[in-house]
């Protein structure tokens, strides 16, 4: 862990997205198979670090989420691992049925990372807010998916994927997050990480939400004596039963916190889970079956009951 006290003011803030960029920079030195592909957006995405230092590995198709999927399938089938960008929205959502039967049905070695997602991607609105695509993606066979809750541990997740054969989605985010971790914290794919042990409760989280849960945990502890449990989640297919098993024997309650709507995400997969094994009381805390909107990412937060001071209250009202 890079950090002890996640209520300080002092933590630095970076984005997913940055890290995913920084990434493809450092392995395109390392594995000379990787090629880039971005819609349009390089310097969103940050693919453009990559481009400026392997120009000839990099290829740029304008606003063509399908076309560029279908091109990293036939690159794929040639040995070569693309790394495909551009907004989760288009990415995941506009380009569907070609990640479905031309990434996944043949088992490709391609990399999809979805940038921009969930509602704090903020003034762009409900067009671009996608909050379904953990739904869309983890139901396809083959595919892999992650969402990291900091700037390392997409970067990690980034080397992670490319050395895994097959498909694999990485989810990203727009704005600075606190950065929870370090470089060298170990990256596992399908190895959910705990950061805090508890008792009675257990704050599962994915993504942005893992350190706004570990807030809400910590203002708990203060106020109220009680210590949850706080486990990142950043791989959701193939998710950790192992950890959420373990986990369920020890607690009276889970709450599940994600960027995304409630139906079929994650807090979706932890529910299949404790209902073949060992049933307990679940809570989704997520978006609530509705679309995002226009505003500032911290108002957006609060709106939709995902801030850390909303988290905490909700908890308490409920004990």
């Amino acid at each position: 862990m890079l950090i002890n006290d996640p209520l300080s003011n002092n933590i630095e803030k970076k984005a997913t997205r940055d890290g995913y960029g920084q990434a493809l920079a450092d392995l395109g030195e390392k594995n000379s198979k990787l090629v880039v592909l971005d819609a349009d957006l390089s310097n969103s995405t940050k693919t453009s670090t990559f481009a400026k230092k392997y120009p000839e590995r990099f290829f740029n198709f304008g606003v063509a989420e399908q076309n560029m999927l279908g091109h990293a399938a036939g690159l794929a089938s040639t040995g070569l691992i693309p790394a495909t960008s551009s907004f989760a929205m288009f990415a995941t959502g506009r380009a569907w049925e070609v990640l479905r039967n031309s990434i996944a049905y043949p088992k490709l070695n391609v990399k999809i990372a979805g940038t921009h997602a969930g509602i704090t991607l903020g003034e762009d609105g409900a067009s671009h807010q996608i909050i379904e695509d953990i739904a869309i993606t983890r139901c396809i066979p083959e595919m892999t998916v992650l969402v990291p809750a900091d700037y390392w541990q997409a970067y990690n997740a980034v080397f992670a994927a490319v050395e895994k054969n097959g498909p694999v989605y990485i989810r990203l985010g727009r704005p600075g997050i606190d950065m929870i971790y370090d470089k060298e914290t170990p990256f596992e794919i399908g190895k959910a990480n705990i950061i805090q042990e508890g008792e009675k409760i257990a704050f599962f989280s994915t993504g942005i939400m893992v350190s706004e849960s570990w807030k809400a945990a910590r203002l708990l502890e203060q106020k109220n004596g009680i210590r949850p449990w706080v486990v990142d989640f950043h791989t959701i297919k193939p998710i950790d039963i192992e950890t959420i098993i373990n986990i369920s024997k020890k607690v009276e309650k889970i709450y599940t916190f994600e960027e995304h709507n409630i139906h079929g995400g994650f807090g979706s997969a932890v529910s299949e889970i404790l209902s073949e094994n060992n049933p307990v009381k679940l809570k989704r805390i997520g978006i609530l079956d509705s679309f995002g909107q226009s505003g500032k990412i911290n108002e957006l937060m609060d709106y939709y009951g995902l801030s850390s001071k909303k988290l905490f209250e909700k908890v308490v009202s409920e004990k």
